[in-house]
């Protein structure tokens, strides 16, 4: 028996990829009974920072139950879920970072800083939010703001601001 051309088994094994992205998850894995009061969750597809959560021992053979309760990080929206404490539940990586507000569209839309000096335009704060008043108030009375944005799952928003200290 004869070995096959080294052509066709290279052929077999060359594969093309379309996709270009990082190929980094948006969530990751978590032991529901692993998870905090202040830490995030998924729930209902959405990003969300946990307010409130509650264990319960269920019968003889039962499985301990977490219910948990959660805010939408981007739109305030509150969740509620329950999940048996040995099941998983999707986490989403979230970071947080700290720009210099250089300007406000007319949109909305910011011009920030980080430390390195590069721009970013593409932050929109939100309609009738609280901190949207705030910011913009803060801003036209010529304070320079630090605002902190948050992205996860693909989104991002603003979460505080604060007046940027003075040797900055």
């Amino acid at each position: 028996m004869s070995a096959p051309a080294a052509t066709d088994n290279d052929a077999q094994h060359e594969h093309h990829f379309e996709n270009a992205d990082s190929g980094a998850a948006l969530t990751y894995p978590m032991q529901c009974s692993a998870l905090r009061k202040n830490g995030f969750v998924v729930m209902k597809g959405r990003p969300c920072k946990i307010i409130d959560m509650s264990t319960s021992k269920t019968g003889k053979h039962g499985h301990a139950k977490v219910n948990y309760s959660g805010v939408d990080l981007f739109n305030g929206r509150k969740y509620e879920d329950m999940s048996p404490s040995t099941h998983n539940v999707d986490v989403p990586h979230v970071t947080r970072n700290e720009y210099q507000l250089i300007d406000i569209s007319e949109e909305d839309y910011l011009t920030l800083m980080n430390e390195q000096g590069e721009t970013k335009e593409d932050v929109k704060l939100l309609d009738d939010a609280e901190i949207t008043k705030k910011i913009k108030e803060e801003f036209e009375e010529g304070k320079d703001l630090l605002i902190t944005i948050l992205t996860s799952m693909g989104e991002q928003g603003v979460v505080s601001h604060r007046e940027a200290p003075l040797n900055s």
